[in-house]
């Protein structure tokens, strides 16, 4: 299968060159050129994640260079099968995406897609990976490329703007893995990333990939886990599930999007953001007009420009149509506080601030009576947000594992402004 740009000024690739490129030569996002279409019964037999995930991204691969190692990446990629668990009340879940090796859901996207440049052939010079990450991105990344020859990475955050150990996560891997703490916001970070993929001369000179979801390959994996876990429940019940998807670049809200499109047992879908309310606006009936971002407890949402909207407006050209598909609700700082005091008290789970703002959506739903079953989704661990969290909850909060292991590494991050030819000089200095 070939993708192609959204902005249609570049020509078709295949599916494999367009998750190496990361971004299309005319700047705009690479989408498949051709939707597979599914049942569930096609599914029988497939009960893991791995297996779901293998038959659900095969049409995508089917012919290229990738399709025959595709079974392996998928294995090494879907290892932790995301828990579908009740969520307190009846007909409530939530899809646990947190337990991975950095306790995110970008864990998921980020194996896979390392997965697949590993495979791909590549030249004398390094791969390096370039990701703006709002908190939880540039750990996912740095861990699936961490030690793997041939691939460097460079983070670039927003110094002040993720939490401390979020912060600490980006800072411990070294080796091949450098963190930049930029002097601006998350969509500056984006820009930075972008400016120097549209930058062939640069490219040239040091190969550059994405790690963001403006990649496909971030993009199709994390599809995968709503086929998967749409299914278990389908398996279960004989029901659609509907999800509430904290979002702020788009990239995980669009995954669900496209496993219902593609005929997944998926009902609705509903984006909560935090006070960053480009999206909600926009399903409002507004202009789509990207703003500064605002600072917020749920920071890995706080995005001004969300990326991914234009694949949306690439897949829904009319505005109404994209409304009558989707709706959007926003969730202020106070409301995440008492949205995680109340999942605490009235459902008997302790959530991160973002899967905060899915729960206040999830509530508000149920208040109006929405009817059917809903999946909330659970996009990060609770303790990668201490300051926040354990106040409000009244107890500490342990960390995973994994998380608590990188919390004992030394950690440290580079400062430099928001300026692209200053990355550009760290990069050729490297």
């Amino acid at each position: 299968m070939n993708a192609r740009s959204t902005r249609g000024r570049a020509p078709a690739v295949s599916i494999a060159d367009a998750i190496a490129a990361g971004l299309a030569p005319d700047g705009g996002l690479y989408m498949p050129e051709t939707w597979p279409s599914f049942t569930p019964a096609q599914f029988d037999g497939a009960d893991t994640l791995a297996d779901v995930a293998t038959r659900f991204l095969a049409p995508f691969f089917a012919g290229g260079v990738l399709a025959d190692a595709l079974p392996t990446i998928c294995r090494d990629a879907f290892v932790v099968e995301p828990p579908l668990v009740g969520f307190g009340k009846p007909s409530d879940f939530l899809l646990e995406l947190f337990h991975g090796p950095t306790a995110a859901f970008k864990d998921y996207g980020a194996a896979f897609l390392a997965g697949c440049l590993a495979a791909l052939p590549r030249g004398d010079k390094p791969l390096t990976i370039l990701v703006a990450t709002s908190g939880d991105t540039g750990a996912a990344v740095a861990a699936a490329f961490h030690g793997r020859p041939g691939f460097r990475v460079a983070i670039l955050y927003p110094d002040g703007r993720v939490s401390k150990r979020q912060a600490h996560q980006l800072g411990c891997f070294g080796d091949n893995i450098r963190a930049f703490r930029v002097d601006g916001s998350f969509d500056d970070c984006q820009r930075l990333v972008k400016t120097l993929l549209a930058d062939a001369d640069f490219r040239r000179d040091v190969p550059l990939g994405s790690a963001n979801s403006i990649s496909l390959g971030r993009l199709l994996p994390q599809a995968a886990y709503y086929a998967h876990a749409s299914l278990v429940h389908w398996r279960a019940t004989g029901r659609a599930l509907n999800f509430v998807v904290p979002t702020g670049n788009l990239g995980n809200a669009l995954a669900c999007l496209l496993a219902k499109r593609m005929g997944l047992p998926i009902g609705e879908l509903v984006l909560a953001s935090n006070a960053n309310t480009v999206l909600p606006d926009f399903f409002a009936g507004g202009d789509y007009a990207p703003q500064p971002s605002i600072a917020t407890l749920a920071n890995a949402m706080d995005v001004g420009a969300p990326s991914n909207f234009e694949r949306l407006r690439f897949l829904y050209p009319d505005a109404d149509d994209l409304r009558v598909t989707l709706r959007a609700e926003t969730v202020s700082d106070d409301q995440i506080r008492a949205a995680i005091v109340r999942t605490r008290d009235a459902r008997a789970h302790v959530v991160c601030p973002h899967t905060a703002c899915a729960a206040e959506v999830l509530d508000r739903l149920r208040a109006r009576g929405e009817q059917g079953d809903w999946a909330a989704v659970a996009t990060a661990h609770p303790a990668k947000f201490p300051d926040v969290v354990e106040p409000l909850v009244e107890h500490d909060v342990p960390p995973p594992p994994c998380l608590l292991a990188m919390l004992q590494q030394p950690s440290s991050a580079e400062p430099m402004g928001n300026d692209a030819d200053a990355l550009r000089a760290r990069l050729l200095d490297w």
